[in-house]
């Protein structure tokens, strides 16, 4: 048996301890902006998922989630990537995964360009190329490949809430690509 494994049980916080964190503690979360890259390393696609909100709304997303404790960020990343992409996506981690950017969610609407009204959240963000065949699962209706150029657009940024939005645009930098031009 696995020492290192985490035991997601013992781990994860009831409902109501999760709930009582979250008014009083920063929740450490990881950001992964999935890509398809050529064979020389660069991106040819990025994946966004699309999801249901509790209002209703459709909109686009980033593969999201907590890091439970004792859980290392890699080990994080995999089980979001899984958890939202399917156990084939095959994610290639790095060996020494460093994030592109951190993003601080915070309850209060406009405090930063990130918002997440449950909770003060610091996300580590992260872009993981997938070599696999990737199926949205859990609560994710559909997945979407957009080329780094349609992911940049203005269209696209308003599918996105919370500043999910903000993060893709940050990882096509990170990833060389540039903002798309304003229009007007």
């Amino acid at each position: 048996m696995n020492q290192t494994a985490v035991d997601s049980h013992e781990n994860w916080l009831t409902p109501d301890e999760l709930a009582a964190a979250r008014r009083r503690l920063p929740i450490l979360y990881v950001n992964a902006v999935p890509v398809r890259v050529d064979d020389t390393g660069v991106a040819t696609s990025v994946g966004l998922l699309l999801r249901s909100t509790p209002e209703g709304q459709i909109r686009r997303e980033l593969v999201a989630g907590r890091v439970l404790f004792h859980e290392r960020i890699r080990d994080a990343l995999l089980r979001h990537i899984e958890k939202d992409l399917g156990p084939l996506a095959l994610p290639r981690i790095p060996v020494s995964p460093s994030p592109f950017t951190v993003a601080e969610y915070l309850p209060t609407p406009g405090a930063t360009p990130y918002h997440d009204p449950r909770q003060h959240a610091v996300a580590l963000a992260f872009v993981i190329p997938v070599t696999g065949d990737c199926a949205p699962r859990q609560d994710a209706l559909d997945l979407i490949w957009l080329s780094p150029q349609e992911a940049a657009d203005d269209a696209v940024q308003k599918e996105m809430l919370g500043g999910h939005g903000i993060v893709l645009r940050q990882a096509l930098a990170h990833l060389g690509f540039p903002p798309a031009p304003a229009v007007g």
